[in-house]
């Protein structure tokens, strides 16, 4: 079973009377009467990173990655923890200095601080990440209206490039290389439009397991469906030279995950606005698709005007 059978299955009559858990079906707790919002996200090596060769850059892809649960629902992180398990390799002092070093710059980013966490000695290495934010208002799953514009911060695919470098599936110039891989341990979170998403957005989630995946949670308790158009579908000038040169089909870079930007739908109306935020913060906001109704299936259009079938939408954790 998925990730999501197995909580709807075993975990959700346990959160049933409490509404701040959301029915374990958001990205995030929300305690309105306390302003609270929290999210935690566990990260495994070998599966959510590839090895601890670079701790620097490890660090920062999961508190970044973590804290972006709470910016795409429209709220500033200001504290974390972080738990560790790992043996002497893996913590080693030089080790040990480089997270250090790199959860520094991450707080003077992020304005976030470390509030605690835990330590276990094991030869698994995994680091688990607890966020929290304060707010009265939160931006929430299935909460997307028919007719709905369907939205994109930023680019996709960059991080799924970067993955198969690191993984020398490919081999690419030195430059290309290095913004790639960037890419992926790097992902540029959208934080200046975070607090601007809740005067449009219907709702939203960070695409973290893949565009469609995720689109599909976003509106996994709601009887509709989607139509995506790939050509409004957003991504670099230096990917768009790998599909010029027949390296990649755009098809297969846009929906891998690990880009950790904000997939938002918002009413038709609100079309100026968006717009207007977009100019006034030189941040990217492209419009992709339409939410539709459940009788329709839920579809992606090429730049032909042909339906495309995809042999794998996303990330699933399976159990």
């Amino acid at each position: 079973m998925h990730e999501f059978e197995l909580i709807k299955k075993y975990f959700s009559k346990l959160a049933k009377k409490n509404k701040s858990s959301l029915e374990l079906n958001d990205d995030v707790f929300f305690d309105r009467s306390k302003k609270l919002v929290v999210s935690v996200d566990t990260y495994v090596e070998g599966i959510h990173f590839i090895n601890f060769k670079k701790p620097n850059l490890v660090i920062k892809k999961i508190i970044r990655s973590s804290i972006s649960d709470l910016i795409c629902k429209g709220v500033e992180p200001k504290y974390y923890f972080i738990s560790g398990s790992g043996n002497k390799k893996s913590f080693s002092k030089i080790n040990l200095s480089k997270i250090l070093r790199s959860l520094k710059e991450e707080q003077k980013k992020y304005s976030i601080f470390l509030c605690g966490g835990d330590t276990v000695f094991s030869n698994k290495l995994s680091f688990t990440i607890t966020s929290i934010g304060f707010s009265n208002k939160i931006i929430f799953r299935n909460k997307a209206k028919l007719n709905d514009d369907i939205y994109i911060t930023g680019n996709l695919g960059d991080s799924f490039i970067g993955l198969k470098l690191l993984k020398k599936k490919i081999s690419l110039n030195s430059r290309l290389n290095k913004y790639f891989v960037n890419k992926y341990y790097l992902p540029d979170l959208q934080t200046n439009i975070s607090k601007k998403l809740l005067s449009f957005a219907n709702t939203s989630i960070d695409i973290s397991d893949g565009l469609l995946t995720d689109l599909e949670k976003l509106i996994n308790n709601q009887k509709y469906s989607y139509k995506i158009f790939l050509k409004d579908i957003p991504i670099s000038k230096n990917l768009q030279n790998l599909i010029d040169l027949k390296k990649y089909k755009k098809i297969s870079c846009i929906s891998n995950g690990d880009d950790y930007q904000i997939l938002f739908t918002a009413n038709p109306s609100k079309s100026r606005i968006i717009l207007k935020t977009s100019k006034l913060l030189g941040t990217k906001i492209s419009k992709i698709g339409k939410i539709c109704p459940h009788y329709q299936k839920s579809q992606i259009i090429d730049e032909k005007n042909k339906k495309i079938t995809l042999k794998s939408k996303g990330y699933f954790h399976k159990f």
